[in-house]
């Protein structure tokens, strides 16, 4: 089931082509990245693709609803979601608590359901010994993973995430792309990850879709299928599951 599909979408900046006929789609229950050289639009593609800036043409149809009937819920993790000052005034827990408001609605009390799923959420990102820190003390990586759990606590349908592991090291990271696989192959999310990682992220991801350009025409896209899906198979099999998601 598609929760997003994306149709011959074109993009113009101060009358400059820039996307030309992109399409493309994220399935339920797939793990999908996106990848391009330097200026290659992945950021403008998903933004355009949300709605957040108007392309010029092109259909895009995000599903109303989940698997399970349900209304859609859709989590986008921007670039330098992560730069919170020194006086940010929050805690690491206050700030991941506060993705389940919308959840619950802006008045609801936060339940004991809820402070569950945010200590399941900061546990999963190494960051539940610093639950009680205020943001603005952290590291680039630390916040980074914060913002990430916060993601996780909102418990979305669809993921977008544009570099989501800026700032962490190679240890962080790859177990960052399991838990991605896991959400996508044992709860049935479906996310799409902008990345520069292609190598790294391969053994976890489900199929690539790649930014292509000729000389002097705007960016356009193909999906490249791996074919290495046995490889990824006996990768994991020798990764215990981690239950993050799925509430």
């Amino acid at each position: 089931m598609p929760y997003i599909k994306v149709k011959d979408l074109s993009f113009v900046y101060d009358a400059e082509p820039v996307l030309a006929g992109v399409s493309f789609q994220v399935e339920a229950g797939e793990f999908v990245t996106l990848t391009g050289e330097n200026g290659a639009a992945k950021s403008t593609l998903v933004k355009a693709s949300l709605g957040i800036i108007k392309p010029k043409t092109g259909e895009i149809v995000i599903a109303k609803k989940n698997t399970k009937g349900k209304k859609l819920r859709i989590s986008y993790l921007p670039q330098q979601i992560a730069s919170f000052n020194a006086g940010f005034p929050s805690t690491v827990k206050e700030f991941v608590t506060s993705g389940r408001f919308p959840r619950n609605g802006w008045f609801k009390r936060v339940t004991s359901h809820d402070l569950e799923h945010v200590e399941k959420s900061l546990r999963s990102v190494g960051m539940w010994e610093q639950r009680n820190r205020r943001m603005g003390a952290l590291s680039g990586g630390q916040k980074q993973r914060v913002a990430i759990a916060r993601m996780f606590a909102s418990d979305p349908d669809l993921f977008i995430l544009d570099e989501p592991t800026t700032g962490m090291d190679d240890v962080s990271r790859s177990e960052f792309y399991r838990l991605m696989h896991h959400a996508a192959h044992k709860h049935g999310k479906a996310v799409l990850m902008i990345t520069h990682d292609a190598a790294d992220v391969k053994a976890f991801a489900d199929r690539n879709i790649h930014l292509v350009r000729k000389q002097n025409t705007p960016w356009r896209c193909f999906s490249v299928h791996e074919s290495s899906g046995e490889l990824l198979d006996d990768h994991l099999t020798h990764i215990k599951d981690k239950e993050v998601l799925g509430v």
